[in-house]
């Protein structure tokens, strides 16, 4: 290796991670009720060559957990002796919300409404404001991972600003199941990292408080392959074998139309079209079971898991495709068979599942 190519140490807070080594690197954020101090807890891998700066952060919404899994088999898949530039890793974000299993922080702020945050601030504020200085500031790209709310499922997918042809090529190297244009969000860490010219990709996978396989293997292959395809790990990024995402920008949510006993006919992942049966709910003993159906041609990307339901809960996602007979006539799941579409319709905000409940 030449001096042109080898890296230099990594400087954050007040650690120096030497090429090729990584380390645990735990930055203060504020004092518990007990008068203990809370950190923001990082592994930063910092490869032997130079190359780009990249953070993977979970559970920015303290229940949402399938990301910290995720960065615990990419760490086991992973070294610094094969690594081009610096990789942060942020398992819990929100340390707090994560430690009581709860999506919010103590104060009942939302982490990621909360951004850039204030060094002197709320204790939102304050960590928004860490993670800001210690970790997005110093990366041209940002992986944040995200799940369903409690009680509810969302078919992995990827979600970019619109009008990006850079996040584009990295949402379609990533390879989830479908790819979702969704207006940024005021006060969240990705609206902040865009005015910083920080590309980020956001994925939503499974459900809160719960890992699943399915989700893991995403997500895990996901970032391998984005950390491949901008050359920071010497391996194919496997776009020869990536099914094209289905691409939407609009979405609408279908609700129990009565309080009772839900029943599923579909589930996320399943292409459906305008009309079609997608659950019924009745009362206790079954009766009066009322038929929701599709208000559109779609895919199903998030659903219910709990069959007990007030009337106007929400029981279904569905992503508005334009091309829908490209996800295969033949098949019952865009998991099986992926294609493209590009909606004309305008964008529509996907809401946080908290806001919708």
């Amino acid at each position: 290796m030449n001096a042109e190519t080898s890296a230099e140490p990594f400087i954050i807070h007040e650690s120096r991670i030497a090429p090729g080594t990584q380390g645990t690197i735990a930055i203060p954020v504020s004092q518990q009720v007990t008068g203990l101090n809370s950190a923001l807890s990082l592994r930063v891998m910092h490869g032997a060559r130079r190359g780009p700066c990249v953070f993977v952060s979970a559970a920015i919404h303290g229940d949402e957990i399938i990301g910290t899994a995720v960065i615990q088999r990419l760490l086991e898949r992973l070294s610094p002796e094969m690594l081009a530039g610096t990789i942060i890793f942020a398992p819990a974000v929100n340390i707090y919300g994560f430690a009581a299993h709860s999506r919010y922080l103590p104060d009942r702020r939302d982490l990621n409404r909360s951004f850039p945050g204030a060094e002197h601030g709320s204790l939102a504020a304050q960590l928004a404001h860490c993670f800001l200085t210690h970790v997005i500031d110093r990366c041209s790209l940002g992986i944040d991972i995200h799940s369903a709310a409690v009680h509810r499922y969302n078919l992995p997918q990827i979600r970019i600003a619109s009008g990006s042809p850079y996040l584009s090529e990295l949402a379609m190297a990533f390879g989830a199941p479908i790819i979702i244009e969704s207006p940024l969000r005021p006060g969240s860490m990705r609206a902040l990292a865009h005015e910083r010219e920080t590309p980020m990709l956001l994925l939503e996978a499974g459900e809160a408080l719960r890992f699943d396989r399915f989700a893991l293997n995403v997500g895990v292959a996901g970032v391998l392959r984005v950390l491949a395809h901008i050359g920071m790990i010497d391996a194919e990024d496997g776009l020869e074998d990536v099914h094209v995402p289905l691409r939407s920008n609009r979405s609408s949510w279908v609700r129990a139309p009565r309080g009772g006993v839900s029943r599923r006919i579909h589930k996320s992942g399943d292409a459906v079209r305008k009309g079609e049966p997608l659950a019924f709910v009745g009362g206790l003993f079954g009766e009066d079971p009322i038929k929701l159906v599709s208000p559109s041609d779609g895919v199903i990307i998030g659903h219910a898991t709990l069959p007990i339901v007030n009337q106007g809960d929400a029981l279904f996602h569905i992503a508005e495709v334009d091309a829908l007979n490209h996800a295969g006539e033949h098949s019952d799941s865009i998991v099986e068979a992926l294609a493209v579409s590009d909606p004309p319709f305008p964008a529509a905000p996907l809401l946080d599942e908290d806001e919708v409940l």
